[in-house]
């Protein structure tokens, strides 16, 4: 991939201009990444090509992430060139074959192929988990002139206020791979729960039905062993004595000759 020159320029969809310089670039304008694809309905490269069309199912899979554009062709051979490499890098990232607590990542293609034959030909290569638009979703050319993609491959890095981190990671990727999400990480100021103190977990509010599942998967060892201990203090008040006047009877009808059945211990 090092020292390849891109595809080369692709002219701006007719129709789009309004698109162009799109306010929402912005930094400074209050746009989260949910806001983007509103309305729209993102398709899983899966078996069956699931879609997510419900703010719900958008939000789930994008709120608070660092996303990923990719912006290819089929037609393109540095494109195809780059797909295992995209792979690869996206996989160290989300694949739990690779990392114990996957990244808070997610990766959309965005097809400026000419046919869905073409689109359906890059699908096959790029990992399961990716998303992308249909072919016949006009939003793929708005998203092109948004974010005035001239050369392919371009990937496209959004903070999760939707505001670009990267307008073309494609080098870094090839340079770094999965090293460069860090930076990412870093310049977008993207806080990890999986990372948080257990106390702060203890004081906080529930955000989704999800939450106790993440509480009790990353509870401490200190927190078993409270308790435990509390579990014993609570029994050894009442449950020991009772335990011991129960152990006295049935020793005392053994000593005494009592041939009854014995109480399994």
């Amino acid at each position: 991939m090092k020292g390849r020159r891109t595809c080369g320029h692709i002219p701006s969809p007719v129709g789009v201009e309004e698109f162009q310089g799109l306010s929402t670039l912005s930094n400074d304008f209050p746009f989260i990444m949910v806001d983007l694809f509103l309305n729209r309905v993102l398709v899983e490269n899966n078996w069956d090509q699931d879609e997510l069309n419900t703010e719900r199912e958008i939000a789930g899979i994008l709120e608070n992430r660092i996303l990923m554009l990719f912006f290819a062709s089929a037609e393109c051979q540095q494109c195809m060139e780059f797909v295992p490499v995209l792979n690869e890098f996206f996989k160290r990232l989300k694949d739990p074959a690779y990392i114990e607590y996957p990244k808070l990542l997610a990766l959309i293609y965005i097809s400026l192929d000419q046919s869905e034959e073409q689109q359906e030909r890059l699908l096959k290569e790029m990992h399961k988990k990716v998303l992308f638009l249909a072919f016949e979703d006009p939003y793929r050319r708005e998203l092109h002139a948004m974010f005035k993609v001239k050369d392919v491959p371009t990937v496209v890095v959004l903070r999760p206020d939707c505001s670009i981190l990267c307008p073309n990671a494609v080098q870094d990727i090839c340079h770094f791979g999965s090293d460069c999400f860090s930076n990412w990480q870093e310049s977008a100021e993207l806080i990890e729960r999986s990372f948080m103190l257990n106390e702060e977990f203890d004081n906080l509010n529930l955000r989704s039905a999800t939450d106790p599942v993440r509480r009790l998967k990353y509870k401490t060892e200190d927190d078993k062993r409270k308790k435990r201990w509390w579990k014993l203090w609570g029994t050894g008040k009442d449950g020991y004595k009772e335990e011991e006047e129960k152990d006295g009877a049935w020793d005392t009808e053994r000593k005494g000759g009592n041939k009854g059945t014995w109480r399994r211990r």
